[in-house]
């Protein structure tokens, strides 16, 4: 089983930064893709930004300019670094890693238990 556990949130003024940490850990042969996605409330979940184990990273319009994600590989973690934050930004952030399967070419999708951020005006 894959566990990912992730940090970082809380409360913040308009204008302000944060730093989201996810830290996978279990039984994992590897990891392809990493990533953040956010839900607010009475929306849809949304990608935010992935990353790949090459450090390729896609972020959504939103968080071009303002948001940088980064890992270690050799801590199976992933970062989110967020910056100038708006209060439409407030949601609740879950971490994702593409865990790869042993002896196979395909992954399982794990997701972290969300994390609370919340941007005041």
């Amino acid at each position: 089983q894959v566990q990912l556990v992730e940090s970082g949130g809380g409360l913040v003024q308009a204008g302000g930064s944060l730093r989201l940490s996810c830290a996978a850990s279990g039984n994992i042969f590897g990891i392809n893709a990493m990533g953040w996605y956010r839900q607010a409330p009475g929306k849809q979940r949304e990608l935010v930004a992935t990353i790949t184990t090459g450090g390729i990273t896609n972020y959504a319009d939103s968080a071009k300019g303002r948001f940088t994600i980064s890992r270690d590989n050799g801590k199976n973690t992933v970062y989110l670094q967020m910056s100038s934050l708006k209060p439409e930004d407030t949601a609740v952030y879950y971490c994702k890693a593409d865990v790869r399967r042993p002896f196979s070419g395909t992954t399982n999708p794990y997701w972290g238990q969300g994390t609370q951020v919340t941007v005041s005006s």
